[in-house]
């Protein structure tokens, strides 16, 4: 699975890109809490069947966030945060929910079995997988979504990456390395994931980049145009 550094990694991206003048060691410091937290639904797994990657993997919590935040800081005519939170922190909190959407959940909705995304409203894993290509002979042509008509019905099935729920899904991590429902008398293997793959290797050193470019650059650019 991408690990928590891999995820680091795109985080640092996003932040040098969406933080602009409140780039500085405590937005970063704020950004990486927020990155880590969704792995603590690893420790739910003792007490929740499939709670790792559905309690703390979902696109429903960081929705209804940005949400409120959104109705609370541009809609109302009194703002709660505004009034207690500085303009900065308010756009580091956006940033923080675009660090949690994207650099972490929607990373983990392409591997494995992917993430529980409507939970809690509705159980079930999904899983960006498939390619989308052209083809001198087939034309066009995308797998990530599988759209069926029955020939002798007429009716429509699709499928975006729908998989197993909460109960029959288990995404193996350091807490629990292996299916609990699995009676296995090998030793426990618990592995601490860094770079299990080219691409994420190039992910997190791209990440180190852009934050060394970023202190480089100092807070003066762009102060001139």
């Amino acid at each position: 699975m991408p690990s928590t550094v891999v995820h680091a990694g795109f985080a640092l991206l996003l932040a040098a890109g969406l933080l602009g003048a409140y780039y500085d060691r405590r937005a970063l410091a704020v950004l990486l809490v927020v990155l880590v937290l969704p792995e603590a639904d690893s420790f739910l797994g003792v007490v929740m069947e499939g709670a790792h990657r559905t309690v703390g993997h979902n696109f429903v919590f960081p929705a209804v966030a940005a949400l409120a935040l959104y109705y609370d800081t541009r809609v109302r005519e009194r703002s709660w945060v505004r009034e207690r939170l500085s303009p900065r922190w308010v756009a580091v909190a956006w940033v923080a929910l675009f660090v949690h959407g994207f650099a972490h959940v929607a990373l983990d909705w392409t591997h494995l079995d992917g993430v529980n995304a409507f939970w809690p409203l509705r159980d079930r894993f999904f899983s960006l997988d498939g390619e989308i290509l052209y083809s001198t002979a087939d034309g066009f042509v995308q797998t990530f979504v599988d759209v069926r008509i029955d020939p002798e019905t007429g009716s429509r099935t699709i499928d975006a990456g729908a998989g197993g729920t909460s109960e029959s899904v288990h995404v193996n991590n350091p807490v629990q390395p292996r299916d609990p429902d699995l009676d296995v008398e090998e030793p426990v293997d618990r592995r601490f994931p860094v770079a299990n793959a080219g691409w994420r290797l190039y992910l997190i050193g791209l990440g180190v980049f852009a934050l060394g470019a970023r202190r480089l650059q100092g807070d003066g650019v762009g102060d001139d145009g």
